[in-house]
Formats: C-alpha cells, structure tokens, sequence
C-alpha cells in the first residue's frame, strides 16, 4: 500500500525513525531524484568497472587468476543491472535513457575508472585499495539506509564486494613476498593509485548533505576516507612499500595515521569527463552499445512475432 507524508517534515521525521521507504510510496521529489541520482552514479560505477576489468581478461598471468578476473567482471556488469532495474523504479529515467546519458558522457561514475590500468600491479592496487574504499563507502550506506529496494540489493552486492576485497588481499601478499621485480612494479603502481583510491570517497561531506539527512548515507565521507587510510597506510609501510604522501603524519602517542593535503582537482577532472583515460573508456562503452543494437532490437521485436505467430 502506498504512503504519503503531508509535509517534508513529516517525512524526516518517519525517516529519522528509521522509516523505510519503498518504491510506491509518494515519497517527496527532491528526495526521489537525489536518491535516484546517488544510485544511477553507484549503477554507472559497477558497470564501468566491469569494464575495467575485462580488459584484463586475457592479459590475466596464469589460469587461477584469470577466472578470478572473469568472476568478478561477471559480478560487477551484474551489480550493474541490478542497480539500474533499482534506479529505473524510480520513475525518473528509464534503463536505456541511464546507459545512453552514461555513453553520451552526460551522467557521472567514479573517478577511479577514469585510470587504466596499464600493469598487473595496477590491478593489484585497484583490488586492493579501489575495492575496500568502494566496499567501505557501501557498507556505509547499507548500514541505515532508508530506501528499502536499494538497501536490499546492496545486501547481495556488499557480500559479492566482500570476496573482491579478499582477493585483492590474496594479490598483495604474494606481491609482497614476490621479486624485487614484482614489488618495483607494485610501488610504481602504488605511486599512481593511492591518490585515486583516496579520493573515491570524496571531499569532506557537507553540512547540509542531504543524503546524510535522508540516511542513504551513514557516515560523513572525512571519517570514511581516514579510516581507509588508518588500515592502509601502516599495513602497505609494513610489507615494505613507501606511500606517495609527503604529508602522510603519525601519531606514535595515538597511533592516528593522517594524510597530508590533498589536491581534489583530479578528481574534479575526472566529475567533468576530462580524466587521463575518460575518452577512451566512454568510447569504447559507446561503440560496445551501438555494436550491439540489434540484439536489442530482435529482443524488442520478440513479443510482436510471438503474438502474430499465435493469430
């Protein structure tokens, strides 16, 4: 049954309650597109890594870690679809309109699939410092999530992102152990994602950011984006590697780890398109889209023939 609020502070307030709201419910407009818009970028995002990760496919070193990298493109496109059934609910635009505005280059996804990962140890980085910042900032909106079908599918995906995670941990520690070869590549490696990586929760959260209001958000991205690096920062300094910061602080009284300053424009390159591999990534996603129209197209036409078959 469908529910509707008489004032937006009637509708703060079933949500402070912890309210959930379900896709029927006349929930108010600014909430619908500023949830919608949150998940069309976290949709974008899973697809646009999938990508990522199939241009490793067959460039994958040794069998075992090539079916990972299948699994896990498989898992991310998959994420993918299922956030955008979730956004396309909504009302707001339907699932092509999403992909052809993503393709256009007109909607927004993370700026770190706006990098390529040219070297295994780009892959080994992402694994292992992209996927627990993005597996930390959903945990975070799972937590206290007030839009009921979002939250739902982020309980599949966070525990997919989870075993991601894991094998992003695999990775470095036979990184760590291997060749001063091997671990020179990673550092390389290390020098050119640590910034990304870092920045994918973004600046420091507003204080009038509504979707901290609304619960889609739980915790504030500053707090997130130094607990990232509390975990990383001495774990990587510990198996021998140096981190890119110049102004990376510790406290040996507290054993706090701080980063130092942080340049945000990257990522605001990144936001506008204009990131070192956004053209390249966006074409090709483009050109994938257009190459394939007549599947969609025969798909489209199926129940039309179904129906004359049967006259």
């Amino acid at each position: 049954m469908s529910r509707s609020w008489a004032s937006m502070e009637a509708f703060e307030a079933f949500i402070e309650n912890g309210g959930i709201v379900e896709v029927d419910d006349d929930m108010p407009d600014d909430y619908r597109r500023a949830v919608f818009a949150f998940i069309e970028m976290h949709a974008n995002s899973e697809l646009m890594g999938g990508l990522t990760e199939r241009d490793w496919i067959p460039r994958t070193p040794g069998l075992r870690h090539k079916m990972a990298v299948l699994a896990k493109t498989q898992d991310e496109i998959g994420h993918g679809h299922l956030l955008y059934m979730v956004a396309s609910d909504m009302g707001c635009k339907s699932r092509q309109e999403m992909l052809e505005d993503l393709f256009a280059g007109k909607s927004r996804f993370h700026n770190v699939f706006h990098y390529r990962a040219k070297t295994w140890g780009d892959q080994v980085a992402i694994s292992f410092l992209v996927d627990a910042a993005a597996l930390a900032s959903q945990q975070a909106v799972f937590k206290n999530c007030s839009y009921g079908p979002y939250r739902r599918i982020l309980k599949r995906i966070i525990t997919e992102e989870g075993f991601h995670m894991r094998m992003g941990e695999e990775r470095m520690m036979l990184i760590a152990e291997g060749t001063n070869f091997q671990r020179d590549m990673f550092q390389k490696s290390l020098d050119d994602w640590w910034w990304p990586a870092l920045q994918l929760f973004g600046p420091d959260s507003r204080p009038d950011d509504v979707l901290l209001r609304w619960h889609i958000k739980s915790e504030r991205n500053e707090v997130l984006r130094a607990r990232w690096v509390q975990k990383f920062a001495p774990l990587l300094i510990s198996y021998g590697f140096t981190i890119p910061d110049p102004g990376l602080a510790h406290d040996p009284k507290t054993d706090a780890w701080t980063a130092g300053p942080i340049d945000w424009e990257p990522l605001k390159q990144t936001l506008a398109m204009g990131g070192p591999d956004s053209a390249r990534r966006i074409g090709e996603a483009a050109a994938n889209w257009a190459d394939t129209h007549w599947v969609r197209d025969a798909l489209d036409g199926a129940p039309d023939r179904a129906v004359g078959a049967t006259q």
